[in-house]
């Protein structure tokens, strides 16, 4: 597939400031097609609650014309901000109330991308849709791509806010959408409930940034350069919904011996825990994106000990590509997903095995096991993924000829 117009919409604005599939997935596809990357249009609660945030008036002047909402990223990438306010909508009760409403938003933002794409001169357009049930749920409708796709890389059921409509909704969704990628097998078999055309295109890991890191000088980053014993390191968002406390609590009261650092925001339960008061672990706080490699390479061993819940237990953890870029051994608990890094990878089913597993994986680490971690890692790609995405795509589409020429 090669110099195709794509629309890309989802969830993840481009000046987001955390890691993003999305933005992966765009990057790549945009070095043969051109591709216009949409950022969620600003709903009317998030502008009264964040109305002096930068990124919020940067998204009101746009929608005031005071600046232009398209973007040049690169020769073949654009961004655009769209210039329309959606209505806040998801606490409505009433699902044929809620379709009217969700509808009028959907348009909104059609007509914005409509009007970008006539600029950039986009034809026979690609929808790829990551996640996004329900600004995006009539985009098909009103845009009438030649190909539209749904791309699932986590299950957003689980989580309240997306349960509340999403029940209903992202099933629709999946089963109009002319293909449906996943990023887990798991999510693969979520999707093939409702559209037999699903497919698992494995996920991709952002190598050059994490190789190009300095191991030498790894140990001189905030917070780590004054650390004598082993550490134990976790990259990521410290989300209470997704990671165990108490496992955390139970690997530093076992191990006083190590130092565990987390590196990432917390919510108020990681906030509030005990762990604040605990000697041998430190946060580290939110950290640059481009910074991230350093501290994952200080680090003696990584762990990944999330609970295992309907929020998680089909999404690819990504952080686990990232920590075997740099050969380090990994401990983390076993799911559906993790299956594919049982090789390398140090996997769990309970809490208490987390601390032999550590002090194993550490005893064990060696030259020979560092280069498979990193020969894996090397084989999860976006170059990869993506061309699994392609190559499904052009199957569609010549399918889709073949099946005209036959009805003519």
């Amino acid at each position: 597939m090669e110099n195709a117009h794509i629309i890309i919409v989802g969830q993840q604005p481009w000046d987001t400031d955390i890691g993003s599939n999305c933005k992966n997935i765009a990057i790549e596809l945009s070095k043969k097609n051109k591709v216009l990357y949409v950022n969620s249009p600003l709903d009317r609660a998030t502008f009264l609650r964040n109305r002096h945030d930068p990124k919020v008036r940067k998204r009101l002047n746009v929608i005031k014309g005071r600046e232009s909402g398209l973007v040049k990223i690169s020769d073949r990438l654009w961004n655009l901000y769209p210039d329309c306010m959606i209505e806040s909508i998801n606490w409505i009760k009433f699902p044929g109330l809620y379709n009217l409403l969700n509808k009028r938003n959907n348009r909104l933002l059609a007509n914005a991308i409509r009007s970008a794409s006539a600029t950039l001169g986009f034809t026979d357009v690609i929808l790829f849709n990551d996640n996004e049930i329900f600004k995006a749920f009539y985009l098909k409708e009103f845009l009438t791509p030649k190909v539209s796709i749904y791309y699932s890389r986590d299950y957003m059921l689980g989580v309240d806010y997306w349960k509340r409509q999403g029940n209903r909704l992202e099933p629709a969704l999946i089963a109009k959408s002319d293909l449906c990628f996943s990023n887990s097998m798991y999510l693969r078999d979520y999707c093939y409930q409702y559209n037999h055309k699903s497919y698992y295109v494995g996920q991709g890991c952002d190598l050059d940034v994490h190789q190009n890191a300095n191991g030498e000088n790894a140990r001189f980053i905030e917070g780590v350069s004054d650390i004598k014993t082993p550490v134990i390191g976790y990259v990521g968002s410290l989300d209470s919904n997704r990671l165990d406390i108490d496992t955390i609590v139970y690997i530093a009261q076992c191990l006083p011996h190590y130092t565990v650092v987390l590196v990432g925001p917390e919510d108020g339960a990681f906030r509030s825990s005990v762990l604040h008061q605990m000697p041998n672990v430190r946060f580290l706080g939110k950290k640059p994106v481009e910074e991230l490699p350093f501290y994952i390479d200080a680090f003696d061993v990584c762990i990944n000990p999330q609970l295992v819940n309907e929020i998680t237990v089909g999404n690819y953890p990504r952080k686990i590509d990232e920590y075997l870029a740099f050969g380090k051994p990994v401990v983390a608990t076993r799911t559906k997903t993790m299956k594919i890094f049982e090789e390398v990878v140090y996997l769990t089913d309970r809490m208490e095995e987390y601390v032999d597993k550590i002090e194993q994986a550490l005893k064990e680490d060696d030259s020979p096991k560092r280069s498979a971690r990193k020969a894996l890692s090397a084989t999860h790609t976006w170059e990869n993924s993506v061309s699994e995405m392609t190559r499904e795509i052009d199957h569609f589409l010549v399918g889709q000829s073949g099946w005209q020429q036959r009805v003519i």
